[in-house]
């Protein structure tokens, strides 16, 4: 590559980094915020949500990589353009197509990036992260040990504790259990113990009383208890029978076993289509965002009003690009052999490109002849 190219390219990878920052800075702190109020609010520690922070991002990347990249493109050209470097390297007779290669090579590093994401990160950080879900919802303790707060770990019960000791002594617990509708009961206690023994977790109320409530014949009995043991494992059961989430499933796996997928997790043929060229058709997107924004701005010559119609059309057809990604995906999912509308908006940003640099390296002729002007006498 000429210096001229590695020029261009060492800029537009240093505004994609920016840009990619930014974007996924203002995704992260809209999902941080999900995030810290779920787990923080459970009981769990800021470093669990660290961890489910970080295994979030490589989605947030995927969705924000191709905007980088569209904008990074963008804003260098109208840059090259404003400073007259593009002027002067046409001067020299170099062609659109001939600077359209910085852009062409900052799309290819894209996409690159791109498959490494879709292909290997995003599924190792999405079968990691349903991993920690699981572990998460087996601890009590996010579950239950929450003081000052009534909290409901299942349906028709309400558990409350005003006080956690430093030795992990309860104090001053109450239990409600609702969820047989002919008998209510209320336990309370002054202090209680979490116990784990032989898979079960029981709790263990100390000097307390429990009070039973017929709604049927309204009777209320109640009795005093020094110790009293009550199964709470139904409360924290979590269903491991559920199938894998189908960006977990490694591209190797959809591309060779898709038959025993469909068998064993419940997906459909057309969802694993889908989901497999998607992973592909997200890289090759990258390559025609940047390309259309280099090559819309290289419309049209010099203006002191600047490129903000070409920009504009630009972001126009990024839009349409992204609404047809989401629209071509419907047919495919009913019908798999239709795969290859998941890549007609690459063939279509990369014949637009095409077609802008064509008309900035020969532009059509006019329709109307100029106005010839008589020469003053």
């Amino acid at each position: 590559m000429s210096r001229y190219d590695r020029y261009v390219l060492s800029q537009f990878l240093l505004f994609f980094g920016f840009f990619a920052l930014v974007l996924v800075a203002v995704f992260w702190i809209n999902r941080a915020v999900v995030l810290f109020d779920r787990l923080i609010g459970d009981g769990q520690s800021a470093l669990v949500f660290l961890e489910f922070t970080a295994l979030t991002l490589p989605n947030l990347i995927r969705m924000v990589l191709p905007m980088a990249a569209f904008a990074a493109a963008v804003y260098v050209t109208n840059r090259l353009k404003a400073e007259s470097e593009i002027t002067v390297m046409q001067a020299t007779g170099s062609s659109p197509w001939r600077l359209a290669r910085p852009a062409l090579g900052f799309g290819l590093l894209t996409a690159l990036m791109m498959s490494v994401l879709t292909h290997f990160l995003l599924p190792a950080s999405t079968s990691q992260l349903a991993q920690r879900e699981v572990e998460v919802s087996r601890n009590v303790t996010a579950r239950l040990l929450t003081e000052g707060s009534f909290l409901h770990p299942a349906p028709g019960v309400t558990f409350y504790v005003r006080e956690i000791g430093a030795d992990g002594t309860l104090n001053d617990v109450f239990l409600s259990d609702n969820r047989n509708p002919e008998q209510s009961v209320n336990y309370t206690g002054s202090r209680a113990f979490l116990i784990r023994e032989d898979g079960q977790i029981n709790l263990i109320m100390v000097n307390g009383l429990a009070q039973r409530l017929d709604t049927e014949n309204l009777t209320l009995s109640t009795t005093v208890f020094q110790d009293f043991s009550y199964d709470i494992s139904n409360m924290v059961k979590t269903d491991e029978s559920r199938p894998r989430n189908i960006r977990a499933i490694p591209t190797g796996e959809l591309l060779t076993g898709q038959a025993a997928i469909v068998e064993k997790e419940n997906y459909s043929e057309g969802q694993l289509v889908e989901e497999l060229h998607q992973r592909f058709a997200r890289a090759a997107i990258c390559v025609a965002v940047a390309l259309i924004g280099f090559s819309t701005l290289m419309l049209g010559t010099f203006s002191r009003f600047g490129v903000w119609r070409q920009a504009g059309i630009a972001f126009l057809l990024l839009i349409l690009l992204e609404g047809l990604r989401g629209v071509v995906s419907e047919p495919v999912l009913t019908a798999p052999h239709l795969w290859p509308l998941l890549y007609l908006p690459t063939v279509l940003g990369l014949a637009v490109s095409a077609l802008f640099l064509r008309f900035a390296s020969r532009p059509l002729p006019r329709l109307l002849p100029r106005r010839r002007t008589e020469p003053a006498t």
